[in-house]
């Protein structure tokens, strides 16, 4: 057996430690100074999200205001050429990102998953062949005119399709990592033990292997819910995102088609996009806790 074979996973360490995994994993994570800004700071974007009805003074799509108006007590952010205030689609567009960045993130993940680890278990046979030529191919496509191509010249541009655009565009390197780890785990004893035992493929993929990559799971699901929020305000800002909402990309969209730089409104691009620089550059925070679990040699303590 190789030495990568006989290395300890972290969740093994986890276990080792005689602790519960899901408060040892707190603690690692906490004692990170960078994850627990990102985590502060994320938990206060969801908590505005939630609360946004009670939060906003105003209906994101309220056109009842005088257009093009600067910041004011009433309008803190000023209002757009439809005579919306802009503070009150911030507020409401945080929903769009936070939705948009849970549901890519976990469709990307789930997709990651199946195809990485099914491809690494069946390594060497037809199936790994084909799952790896899939794979490899999906890397080499330019991600960012795909996207746009696909919402371009879809009739309908709601949130299901940028979700679905997003996520099953950018799986392929979660998928290439997840089958190198699971090579390194499939000879294992346990993983041995579940094939004399009777167990299908299936099932030691998922019920024995899995639970023993749940922190690199989740560092892809991080980092794929990131990928997904920024994808999101993309389109936005080209004028792909949804017809039916709005999101800081959107908000972004009508400042530069009115000009808002040349009228002086300058709250009008600058909030949208800080608040989104905020939240991403958050959630990156979080993953360099996420990796003291995967890497215990970057832990401090």
């Amino acid at each position: 057996m190789s030495s990568t074979q006989n290395a300890v996973l972290p969740e093994e360490q986890v276990a080792a430690a005689g602790t519960d995994p899901v408060d040892r994993w707190y603690r690692v994570v906490w004692s990170s100074k960078k994850a627990r800004v990102g985590i502060i700071v994320v938990a206060i974007y969801v908590l505005v999200a939630l609360l946004a009805p009670m939060i906003a003074p105003y209906g994101p799509t309220d056109g009842s205001f005088t257009p093009l108006t600067g910041p004011s007590a009433q309008h803190l952010l000023g209002t757009n050429v439809a005579g919306v205030d802009v503070f009150s689609q911030v507020i409401f567009g945080s929903r769009v990102s936070l939705l948009v960045g849970l549901l890519g993130g976990l469709l990307a993940t789930a997709i990651a998953l199946l195809i990485g680890m099914v491809s690494g278990y069946a390594e060497g046979t037809v199936v790994d062949d084909v799952l790896t030529f899939l794979t490899n191919t999906a890397l080499v496509i330019p991600v960012l005119p795909l996207i746009i191509t696909l919402v371009a010249y879809s009739d309908t541009r709601g949130i299901p399709l940028i979700v679905g655009v997003i996520a099953f565009t950018s799986w392929a390197g979660a998928a290439r990592s997840k089958r190198a780890q699971i090579i390194t785990l499939r000879n294992r004893d346990f993983v041995t033990a579940a094939k004399f035992s009777g167990d299908g493929t299936f099932r030691i993929i998922f019920s024995e292997i899995l639970p023993n990559m749940t922190s690199l799971v989740a560092a892809a699901f991080v980092g794929a819910a990131t990928g997904a929020i920024g994808a999101e305000a993309g389109l936005a800002v080209l004028g792909l995102g949804s017809s039916d909402s709005v999101s800081w990309g959107t908000i972004l969209y009508q400042a530069d088609a009115a000009g808002a730089i040349s009228q002086g409104l300058f709250v009008w691009v600058f909030v949208p996009g800080l608040v989104l620089a905020i939240l991403i550059t958050s959630m990156a925070f979080i993953n360099f806790g996420i990796d003291l679990l995967s890497n215990p040699h970057l832990r401090e303590d």
